[in-house]
């Protein structure tokens, strides 16, 4: 979470720059940041079943990091970057982005407690519903980058 929350802040101030030196207007930043945040919208409404892989005590350990693809994914980088080039006052950005994480990181620590009293098919109905919300929001980002262009 740590780690994730320093690339969010580092976006904050680096974002646009970045986007103006690749020459990438905002406008494509909306509409790209949200085709991303509807497909991954689409996913938690619609889960595909997966199958458990096989583990053999011969196979090493395979880490696969938290802080990039699910905490500070592309759509929230690309969101970061949109409302911090519509807000000029960096310690709003900043004060923003530090409660986010921290309701993130809340609700992470209190997960299994949160399980426990939700059960499997209360979260299963929570994960649609915010899947439906993150529809919508990414709906509005790629129609403010479309009217925008």
């Amino acid at each position: 979470m740590c780690i994730a929350l320093v690339l969010i802040l580092a976006f904050n101030f680096v974002g646009e720059p970045f986007l103006l030196f690749l020459d990438i207007s905002a406008n494509t930043v909306k509409i790209a940041g949200g085709i991303v945040l509807f497909l991954l919208s689409i996913k938690m409404i619609f889960p595909i079943p997966q199958m458990e892989p096989e583990v053999s005590e011969t196979s090493e350990p395979f880490i696969v990091p938290l802080a990039i693809p699910l905490v500070a994914g592309p759509a929230v980088l690309a969101a970061v970057i949109i409302y911090s080039k519509q807000q000029s006052n960096h310690l709003i950005m900043m004060a923003s982005i530090t409660c986010a994480w921290l309701a993130s990181l809340f609700v992470l620590l209190l997960s299994p407690v949160l399980s426990r009293a939700l059960g499997e098919k209360g979260i299963n109905a929570l994960e649609k519903l915010m899947g439906l919300v993150l529809t919508l929001i990414a709906v509005e980002m790629f129609m403010q980058g479309i009217q925008g262009a």
